[in-house]
Order: structure tokens, then C-alpha cells, then sequence
């Protein structure tokens, strides 16, 4: 695997311009989003076979609310952190095209981005699975939970429980972004969940450069991606963008 440094990836993304970044819960926690996997992730504390197929949803809304609480509580308090604003940035000086994200809490579009793909839905808005209605986050009080439609059925965040399928227009979108991508960029993520997790793959059989900017080495790591930079995207994205004119 190649020796990389952060001159080397800036190098390439202005030589090719068309990156395309992966993120996933890594980018977040230091805006103090816990992941939902590994010691302090939320799947420690709610199972997710009890708290958050969508079966159990609609059996037992109440149940799945007490893990919707938290998650809506966490991420509405969170703020978008260096590394989110450097990807913001990185768009307005025209080298990203797009953005893939694992995560649901729209810190990305707080930031500034604009072309945002959910591969997992958001938590900025609820959505009434009756007559589909939706609702945005913050005119929603979760004082009391569950929270209800108008038209008296429990409402959920508008993200994809374990059960539900990906939304297909995402997958098409990221599916296309990742084939026609030059440089793509893996940040914060163990790149574990499909069909996320394959979107380095599909880039770099269509030729595209694959960078992963990680705290440690992933599955990707010495077989899909080119190199890996280890370290805080925090602290390693404004460095990066600052490289870029």
C-alpha cells in the first residue's frame, strides 16, 4: 500500500477535481454523536432487535421511542464540527461532487453541502407512514413520546429502521456518483454496513483513486483503498482544504 500524506491527496484531488467523500459516524462523533456500534454506541445501550426494526415500530411504538428520544435529543443538539465545514468548503471551491453519508443527523447540510446523499435517511424531519405526512424535527417536542400524527398514528424519524430497504433513489444516486467519481475519500466510517460499505469498490473498479482518512485501518484498507491517513478528520480536512486554491 502507498505512503500517503495530506500534500499527496490534495495533489490528486486537484489534478482530477471530481471527488466524491464516503462518510460515516466516525465524522460525527466529534460533534458528540456517539456511533451506534463499538463501546459508548447507542447499539450498547438499545438492542437493536428490540429497539429499532420497524416491526417493532409498528407493534410497539412506545419501545421504539425510547430509542428515538435519545437519537433526537443527541443530534439536535449537536453542531457541525471542522471537518463537516472543510467538506462544505471543499464543494464551494468546486472539487466535491457529492457526498455519501451513513448518517442521519444533516450536520453536512448545516454545514453548507448541498449535493448530500442519505444512504440511511435523516433525523431532521418525522414522517407519518399512514397518510405521509412529514414533519420537520424542530417543530417537534419530545417531551412526551411517541409523538403523534395529526391523523393519530405514531410518528417516526424519517430514517431507514432495520427492516426497511434503502431508498433507491439514493442507492441509484451514490451507485452513480461512486462509478463516475476520480478521487473518492473514506472518512469516519469502518465501511461494515452494506451497501454503503461497497461504494469504495464500485469506484475503484471504475478507476477512481481511494483515499480513507480514518482513525484506524478498515476492512477497504491495503485491499480497496489506495492508502490510508490515520487520524481525526477534525483535524485532517481543514489541512486538506487549505491545500486546495
Amino acid at each position: 500500500m502507498e505512503p500517503i500524506t495530506i500534500e499527496l491527496i490534495a495533489d490528486s484531488i486537484k489534478k482530477y477535481r471530481n471527488v466524491v467523500v464516503l462518510t460515516g459516524a466516525g465524522i460525527s462523533a466529534e460533534s458528540g454523536i456517539p456511533p451506534f456500534r463499538g463501546a459508548g454506541g447507542l447499539w450498547v445501550k438499545f438492542n437493536p432487535e428490540e429497539y429499532a426494526t420497524i416491526q417493532i415500530f409498528l407493534r410497539n411504538p412506545s419501545k421504539a421511542w425510547e430509542l428515538f428520544k435519545v437519537l433526537g435529543d443527541t443530534v439536535g443538539q449537536a453542531k457541525p464540527n471542522a471537518a463537516h465545514y472543510a467538506l462544505a468548503e471543499m464543494e464551494q471551491k468546486n472539487y466535491l461532487s457529492a457526498i455519501i453519508t451513513q448518517n442521519v443527523d444533516g450536520l453536512h447540510q448545516k454545514a453548507g453541502n448541498k449535493n448530500v446523499i442519505e444512504f440511511h435517511g435523516t433525523n431532521s424531519e418525522y414522517s407519518c407512514l399512514k397518510c405521509n405526512n412529514i414533519y420537520p424535527a424542530d417543530k417537534i417536542s419530545l417531551e412526551k413520546v411517541p409523538v403523534y400524527c395529526k391523523c393519530g398514528f405514531p410518528l417516526k424519524p424519517n430514517v431507514v429502521l432495520f427492516g426497511e430497504m434503502i431508498p433507491h433513489e439514493a442507492l441509484m444516486e451514490a451507485k452513480f456518483q461512486a462509478e463516475n467519481c476520480k478521487v473518492m475519500l473514506v472518512i469516519g466510517t469502518s465501511a461494515q454496513v452494506y451497501p454503503a460499505s461497497h461504494m469504495p469498490a464500485i469506484a475503484k473498479s471504475n478507476g477512481a483513486i481511494v483515499y480513507e482518512i480514518n482513525p484506524e485501518e478498515t476492512p477497504l484498507t491495503g485491499y480497496i483503498s489506495n492508502s490510508i491517513l490515520l487520524g481525526n478528520a477534525g483535524e485532517i480536512l481543514p489541512q486538506l482544504v487549505n491545500l486546495l486554491s
